[in-house]
């Protein structure tokens, strides 16, 4: 048994900062004695640099990833009556933006291996109102953009990448967030590149959806208090994008420390009856999270956190079973590989500075665990 001062958590911030601890202190204090706090040059640099991080031309920085993914969608005029196919196991947000514009989510079953929508099913819930896809790079993983592309071209929709958890993650060499008309990323504090409160970004090559969103952000406006377009008000603070270019310039370095992470759990794991994070040829995961998939997933949960190793269960229910979404009439039936992930998954703990003694005692609490269920 593990001692209440030696918990392994499923993710810490602690050890990140102290390591940049004298540059992040250092930035802010050159923030806040500037005293431009929304939309400054902090953020118009930081723009530009995830936008040259993913090869495209345009970052706009917003408030969230909500926010990014419901102003790229109206920046594709995705409008009341329109169908929008996107997966069932995310976070609510992906639905919510859909809604946000009135129109209505359509729900595609996953693919067991990768938890990502299953794009051989998309084209069976292609209709004359359905107007985008929005695919989602599940836990650091990247979807199969070739395949989503070639739908989207044949049928004339738009794609909006939701990149919340990818950020870093490559699809054949490219960037994820790059690749379809629009992609969106979040910098909530726990992701691979998180700030110290919420954040957000829409990147694009397409000029028009990038002046588009410019003006959406800040109350429909191009010049200050001439309004074209009804706005909102979703601005990425000065504050967030100091932090952020800070950890811009070691992500990469974070994320390949996550997947050495990652490869570990996978050597020590492998000969156990449950199934690892699937990773193909092309496509690099950055392990945003490290989900496993078991049978007796409760039960292992609980084992380990008497353990006091912190698990954690995304997603415990999709989001058509959610109560706001109940009315859209989906039954279990209809998405069986969604609502058997949600019955199977777990995600252990995965950070950059895990240590890897750590890593080992968790995979070994595992073994103990099959071995007396077994």
């Amino acid at each position: 048994m593990l001692g209440k001062n030696r918990e392994i958590k499923s993710f810490d911030l602690t050890e990140q900062y102290r390591e940049i601890k004298e540059e992040i202190d250092s930035i802010l204090a050159g923030v806040l004695s500037k005293g431009h706090f929304v939309l400054g040059p902090e953020v118009s640099s930081f723009e530009e640099e995830v936008a040259a991080y993913c090869g495209v031309k345009y970052g706009i920085g917003v408030a969230s990833c909500t926010d990014a993914l419901h102003l790229a969608l109206l920046a594709c005029n995705i409008k009341k009556g329109d169908e929008v196919i996107t997966t069932p196991f995310s976070f609510i947000a992906i639905a919510e933006a859909i809604t946000y514009c009135q129109a209505t989510p359509v729900f595609v079953d996953i693919d067991p291996r990768t938890f990502n929508i299953d794009f051989h099913k998309i084209e069976e819930k292609i209709t004359k109102r359905t107007k985008a896809i929005i695919p989602v790079h599940i836990f650091g993983y990247p979807v199969d953009m070739d395949a989503i592309l070639r739908i989207a071209k044949k049928y004339q929709i738009h794609v909006i990448e939701d990149a919340a958890q990818a950020f870093g993650s490559e699809y054949k060499s490219k960037k994820v967030g790059a690749i379809g008309d629009a992609g969106c990323f979040s910098f909530f504090p726990t992701k691979n590149l998180g700030g110290y409160g919420d954040g957000g970004m829409v990147v694009t090559n397409n000029l028009e959806i990038a002046k588009k969103v410019r003006m959406l952000r800040v109350h429909g406006s191009k010049d200050k208090y001439f309004h074209s377009t009804l706005g909102y008000n979703s601005r990425l603070d000065e504050i967030q994008a100091a932090i952020l270019r800070v950890k811009l310039k070691r992500v990469d370095r974070w994320n390949n420390m996550r997947r050495e992470r990652a490869h570990l759990y996978n050597d020590l794991l492998k000969d156990l009856d449950i199934a690892l994070p699937y990773e193909e040829d092309g496509f690099k995961h950055v392990y945003h999270q490290y989900t496993i998939r078991l049978k007796e997933r409760d039960q292992c949960k609980k084992y380990l956190a008497d353990q006091n190793i912190s698990t954690m269960v995304y997603y415990p229910l999709p989001i058509p079973g959610q109560r706001i979404y109940k009315d859209l009439g989906y039954r279990e039936d209809d998405l069986p590989e969604c609502y058997r992930a949600t019955r199977e998954v777990l995600s252990l703990p995965m950070y950059p500075e895990l240590e890897k003694d750590n890593a080992k005692k968790v995979s070994q609490a595992i073994k103990r665990f099959i071995e007396e269920e077994s």
